[in-house]
């Protein structure tokens, strides 16, 4: 597959656009307001001007579809946010066309509650019919009736497409079939034929499909029925028949005129949906047991909201911080809604997590602030030892950028120390585009770093790092889906150097490791500053029985850069300009 010559995502200036004020006010029980020092919080209240919330009978809903999607469509590194809610009910004739940190949700307990005779659509008009680029937008919890028989959701990373049910068919490619690079499907089912057709890569997880048309380069299935059977690299599926553990994410939706958040419990060995049979297993929180934060809101009052027992649901806007959001009980969630950011003004972490068990952090973008924070996610503390293998912390669409809307930096992106954390699909990028993009002006060595035991990774997108993209020194780690591409804008081979290796490994297994297993993981180089710049590998572990792969491959995306091998010393160099990638099936 070509590579277009100015580089698969280029450089693009988007204008930030104002919020505009469409909503509906949202009706929730709020608890009053009691005396003391400091005063307590209420919890619930409305959701704010940029959750739209829409209902069957309301009137103008495709205009006001349309002026988001106006406003949002090419604002890339815009400060639009926003988030459209559909009350239970049949819409007819609508098309819910989705820009930049645009969320479309249904609002009950099943995605057939809420049915849209119509599409809710993601093409690449905006960028010349180019898909690469179509990040941070996500659609949840709603049926489809797709006009023509099929919807379009041509889109990249961070771009999760959840509890939703096509009544047809589901094409993931833009008009005219451009480049395209995503993608995550969970907790879904799609009745006719999934066609990727151009998606250099794809994660399917716990769903239903009528069939699946082709594969470009590594589509990974986990508990997917009607997954295409086992055969990477020809075709290159990597289908596992479950999932070895899942627990979907928190979601808002309506009981008569309250709002209230729902809570999917845990599975073991999953296949398919968790809607099958109407509503899913789990349990429910009124939105009174929330503090309904919106845009402007301090960290101390976060942080005091917690304290007080509340949980956070984050509403559509920009947070800046100046102290770390701590999570200290267990069982809390914190949610965001419409790609809620969360930026850290002065090299802070912008969120911790205690050793606790049962935590949900869900939808929300981690934007690196212009003082180097040393890490911007931490799960757990250093040393954390607890077994949480009964009720897990999970970090859910929880996507994390250094520069690209500006200048930003961080040591460290997301690190993970409690045990048994389950990291449902996350894109954590460092810029190769936008605004404050550089070697080092958005430097950011290493990307994910997981140090406690028997973590599990499904959906793991983790991009352009200075160093490691990826580290894992605990034991009995899983991954399930890897999608990488090195740092584009590498000046030399010194600058990459690694003592005696060339270049850091995509994703490094630490010497320690005894016991570790990943499934369908892809590493690929676009070193276009210097396209002479070779890298030993894609993947490094140590040479033990217990630390298995399984449908590894690398890729030079037009020979921009080579590497020399797959994982370690194992497997076939990339070749010239062919854009082929070089697969090892299974490793040692």
């Amino acid at each position: 597959m070509p590579v277009p010559d100015i580089g698969r995502r280029t450089v693009l200036a988007a204008a930030a656009a104002a919020p505009a004020a469409l909503a509906l006010p949202a009706r929730a029980s709020a608890a009053p307001a009691r005396t003391g020092k400091p005063r307590l919080l209420p919890g619930g209240g409305d959701l704010g001007p940029n959750v739209l919330v829409f209902d069957p009978s309301t009137p103008g809903i495709q205009a006001r579809l349309d002026e988001v999607f106006k406003q949002q469509e090419s604002a890339q590194f815009g400060t639009g946010r926003y988030a459209l809610l559909f009350k239970p009910g049949t819409y007819n004739g609508l098309n819910a066309q989705l820009g930049f940190y645009t969320s479309v949700m249904g609002l009950g307990l099943s995605p057939d509650d809420t049915t849209i005779n119509g599409d809710v659509t993601v093409d690449a008009g905006w960028f010349n019919g180019n898909a690469t680029q179509n990040f941070w937008r996500s659609a949840e919890n709603l049926a489809l009736v797709p006009a023509n028989g099929t919807n379009r959701w041509a889109v990249a990373q961070a771009a999760p497409f959840r509890r939703m049910h096509v009544r047809g068919g589901l094409n993931l490619s833009p008009t005219g079939y451009g480049w395209a690079s995503g993608g995550y499907i969970a907790d879904s089912r799609i009745d006719g034929q999934v066609g990727p057709y151009s998606q250099q890569q794809w994660y399917t997880r716990d769903s239903a499909i009528g069939s699946w048309l082709n594969g470009v380069w590594n589509m990974v299935f986990s508990g997917v029925e009607g997954a295409p059977a086992q055969s990477f690299p020809n075709p290159p599926y990597t289908t596992l028949a479950t999932t070895p553990v899942s627990r979907e994410k928190p979601f808002l939706y309506v009981s008569g005129s309250e709002f209230r958040v729902f809570l999917p419990e845990k599975r073991t060995n999953a296949r398919g949906v968790t809607w099958g049979n109407g509503t899913p297993r789990g349990t429910s929180l009124p939105l009174s047991q929330f503090y309904v934060a919106k845009p402007g809101v301090s960290a101390a009052t976060l942080n005091q909201a917690l304290t007080q027992g509340l949980h956070l649901l984050l509403t559509p806007g920009i947070y800046h911080l100046d102290r770390p959001i701590q999570v200290n009980r267990a069982n809390t969630v914190v949610l965001g809604l419409g790609y809620a950011t969360l930026v850290p003004d002065n090299g802070v972490t912008a969120l911790r997590v205690a050793d606790v068990e049962g935590v949900r952090l869900a939808g929300f973008l981690i934007d690196a602030g212009p003082v180097n924070s040393p890490t911007l996610l931490e799960v757990g503390p250093r040393g954390a030892s607890r077994d949480h293998s009964a009720n897990p912390t999970t970090v859910q669409d929880v996507f994390v950028r250094i520069g690209g809307a500006g200048a930003g930096k961080a040591t460290t992106s997301m690190v993970i120390n409690s045990r048994h954390t389950i990291v449902d699909h996350t894109w954590v990028w460092r810029a190769d585009h936008g605004t404050g993009v550089g070697w080092e002006t958005n430097r950011a060595d290493y990307g994910v770093v997981v140090n406690g035991d028997d973590v599990l990774c499904a959906g793991l997108f983790v991009e352009h790092f200075n160093k490691y993209d990826v580290q894992w020194y605990g034991q009995r780690g899983r991954t399930i889906f890897f999608q990488n591409e090195k740092a584009y804008d590498a000046p030399n081979q010194a600058a990459i150097q690694n003592g005696s290796v060339k270049g850091y490994a995509a994703y490094k297994v630490g010497d320690g490791v005894t016991a570790h297993e990943g499934w369908g993981l892809g590493s690929y180089c676009y070193y276009n500053v210097d396209p002479t710049i070779v890298q030993h590998s894609g993947f490094a572990a140590p040479n033990r029985p217990g630390v298995r792969f399984h449908d590894l491959l690398v890729v030079s995306l037009g020979g921009n850069g080579q590497y020399e091998h797959v994982v370690n010393d194992t497997g076939a160099p990339t070749s010239g300009t062919s854009t082929t990638p070089s697969t090892v099936v299974s490793y040692p």
